[in-house]
């Protein structure tokens, strides 16, 4: 297990080295200066080749790599072009929103897919099982975007239950209107990203009612329903923590698009206004924290996994 959990660790440690290079590489091939945006449209050719000179552009790329990469050991993501903050504590302020959405999302997606993903699985044949395998097929084929409005729609101008935007200016320090913020937009991914994964539930669940140890069960007297439960549950707990690596991925990419939609002010609507605006260190910044996130997510699920399942200790 030690040797596994090593080995995970140096791909993981690579894997962001590489994520890093990709990031950095990427934001320098973008159209636009951000020399000039500073300078601004009457600005001379001198002005903008003398700011460049004083933010550090015009040295070579692999030396802007280095300087950044080395920061980001120290802690320090650099300082932000047009507003000379430090990222990390624009980050730290922007995550009160992100972090807490992510895992509201998640409970959500969890709460809708497990119970209803065996259930379905259950029922198959029957006429509520196939209904809710069809209603997860549509709702996970609706794009995030459409889900998010019609929510809206429904509880905020419909309805009048919760707020169709915005986040309390006092943050948490206000907790029930903070919550009730976040509500509609964690609906809105837990919804989707839960339809998604009740598909993968009960096919877990579906295969885990063909194994050996689930008829051996039923044939000592057990239903089938109850062996199920008893025997099969825990290995389809197991194909679970394996996928949801993925959903929290997705639960990122989500929120990228539902801060913006319900004017929320987190890491994810920050990134679209500085990609536009061309702050490079701080786009830098966010995709690798965001990455960096879903990597290190991907490695504690191996190591759970790898943990809570004797086979693959056998097999070390």
């Amino acid at each position: 297990m030690t040797r596994y959990a090593l080995t995970r660790l140096a791909l993981l440690v690579l894997g962001l080295f590489v994520a890093s290079a990709v990031i950095f590489l990427t934001l320098r091939v973008l159209p636009g200066d951000i020399a000039q945006v500073i300078a601004g449209t009457n600005s001379t050719p001198e002005q903008v080749a003398g700011i460049r000179e004083r933010l550090g552009l015009d040295r070579p790329l692999p030396v802007q790599y280095l300087d950044w990469i080395g920061g980001v050991f120290r802690a320090d993501l650099g300082r932000s072009l047009l507003t000379g903050t430090p990222v990390a504590d624009e980050l730290a302020e922007k995550a009160e929103v992100t972090v807490p959405l992510g895992i509201l999302s998640l409970v959500i997606a969890l709460a809708i897919s497990l119970p209803l993903g065996v259930l379905s699985a259950m029922w198959r044949g029957r006429a509520a099982g196939t209904a809710l395998s069809v209603t997860a097929q549509g709702l996970a084929a609706v794009p995030v975007v459409w889900a998010g409005m019609v929510l809206v729609v429904v509880f905020a101008v419909w309805l009048g239950w919760l707020p169709a935007q915005g986040f309390p200016r006092a943050g948490w320090d206000q907790p029930a209107l903070a919550l009730r913020s976040l509500l509609l937009p964690a609906l809105t991914i837990g919804i989707v990203e839960g339809a998604m994964l009740l598909r993968f539930v009960r096919s877990a669940t579906l295969q885990a009612v063909g194994q050996d140890y689930v008829r051996t069960a039923a044939a000592k007297g057990l239903t089938r329903d109850a062996a199920l439960i008893r025997h099969g549950l825990p290995n389809v707990g197991l194909s679970v923590i394996t996928v949801l690596g993925l959903q929290i991925a997705g639960i990122i990419v989500g929120s990228v698009v539902i801060e913006q939609l319900f004017g929320l002010p987190g890491i994810g609507r920050m990134l679209v206004a500085d990609v536009a605006n061309r702050d490079l260190p701080k786009v830098q910044g966010e995709l690798l924290v965001l990455t960096s996130f879903v990597l290190i997510v991907g490695f504690l699920v191996d190591l759970v996994h790898r943990v809570i399942d004797p086979r693959q200790r056998e097999s070390a």
